[in-house]
């Protein structure tokens, strides 16, 4: 009598890629909604990082604590000047001293459009506008036109 021979048959390995490539299938959305939001959180964190620098050189500067352009409302002109910093004057036991504060280390990256290239708006322009007028930088947004999982728009965050 003859010893059976182990192993697979060929209907069985085709059942079992089938299955597997359904189940791989199957993942596929998964993984492109977690990529997608963890661009959604890094987005809301890079925005809030700049929304507090912005709120933290009009804090010093509504303080008088460094010499602005009236024109700019004592928002920064740009957001380099995040990182390059400004000069400030200290009082200290009646002594005078400057110091530079720098709000940002480097201006963080738009996730969602893959660029340190963020959509400004200044004090003097509307709240839905399109279109940077220069004069200072009162908001940052982000320039991508996409939807959010939650169905909003990435711009109105």
């Amino acid at each position: 009598m003859a010893l059976p021979k182990k192993g697979f048959t060929l209907v069985e390995m085709l059942v079992t890629l089938t299955i597997l490539s359904i189940l791989a299938l199957a993942a596929l959305p998964l993984a492109k909604v977690a990529i997608k939001r963890e661009k959604e959180i890094t987005l809301h964190r890079n925005l809030r990082i700049l929304r507090e620098a912005i709120d933290e050189y009009k804090k010093l500067a509504d303080e008088n604590k460094f010499e602005y352009d009236e024109e700019t409302e004592g928002y920064p002109p740009d957001l380099e000047i995040l990182v390059k910093g400004i000069e400030i004057t200290i009082t200290d036991k009646d002594e005078e001293k400057t110091k530079i504060v720098k709000f940002l280390r480097r201006i963080p990256r738009d996730p969602m459009m893959n660029s340190i290239e963020w959509g400004l708006r200044s004090y003097q322009d509307d709240a839905d506008s399109d279109v940077w007028g220069g004069e200072n930088v009162y908001d940052v947004y982000t320039r991508s036109t996409g939807t959010a999982l939650d169905g909003t728009k990435y711009r109105d965050w």
